[in-house]
């Protein structure tokens, strides 16, 4: 099998799960490892990379949440959760973590291939950041903003308050001028994948961040739509 093909951790307690999974995962061209539960996966994820990672919710111990929430405060690598039909509060609290997609158990395994297969195109088609953001002051056409405070100020004058949702498209599109980000690009980022593929969501954070930084909202200048596109952040931005 070749080395680049997509790797992927299959974590769950159960062996009659676990591993026919992976075996069906290498007969269709993936790398595929195996763990039975949280200490195992925590001491995977130190020594081996994964494209995604799919965890079962109910296990003894550190349940598929506990991790879901380790995983996502340390990697960005994509989770699709592995759940019971009655699980419904959980499969919203684990997208709200930050989970790409979930499946219910028991799971037809080529729906599982087609889920894996369309998380991993989205988070491939991602554009990366321009380089990692550890707590810095960012600079655009008078603005000043800090990601660790979380501040956001034009010209030494107050402090713009910014909803959590303000702070995490801003520190996106700061990330990232000049680039063409759709809306289920934006979604993705976010870890928003709850929302639905037509959810306006996004349209409204734009909005109301726009009533924050443009001069004219209803021009604006550097949060602009492309058409059939999505949005792309046209200011000059500067690290400092």
């Amino acid at each position: 099998m070749e080395e680049q093909a997509p790797h992927i951790l299959v974590v769950d307690d159960h062996r009659d799960i676990r591993d026919p999974l992976a075996q069906y995962l290498k007969k269709n061209g993936f790398r595929a490892m195996t763990a039975d539960g949280g200490a195992a996966l925590r001491q995977t994820v130190k020594s081996q990379a994964f494209d995604l990672i799919i965890l079962d919710i109910m296990m003894p111990g550190e349940d598929g949440l506990t991790l879901c929430r380790f995983l996502r405060e340390t990697t960005n690598t994509p989770i699709i959760l592995l759940t019971a039909v009655i699980e419904e509060t959980d499969k919203i609290i684990g997208l709200e973590m930050g989970a790409d997609d979930y499946v219910t158990k028991p799971f037809n395994p080529r729906e599982l291939l087609a889920r894996i297969k369309a998380v991993l195109r989205r988070s491939q088609s991602l554009p990366p950041q321009r380089e990692p953001r550890d707590g810095k002051h960012y600079h655009f056409n008078g603005w000043v903003f800090d990601t660790t405070t979380r501040q956001l100020c034009k010209d030494g004058g107050p402090d713009v308050g910014l909803s959590t949702g303000e702070f995490s498209l801003l520190s996106i599109f700061v990330d990232r001028p000049n680039m063409v980000l759709t809306r289920d690009q934006l979604i993705d980022l976010t870890r928003g994948r709850n929302a639905g593929p037509f959810d306006r969501a996004i349209d409204n954070q734009v909005s109301r961040l726009r009533k924050k930084i443009e001069e004219d909202p209803k021009s604006p200048m550097l949060i602009q739509t492309v058409w059939g596109g999505g949005y792309k952040f046209a200011g000059t931005v500067e690290q400092a």
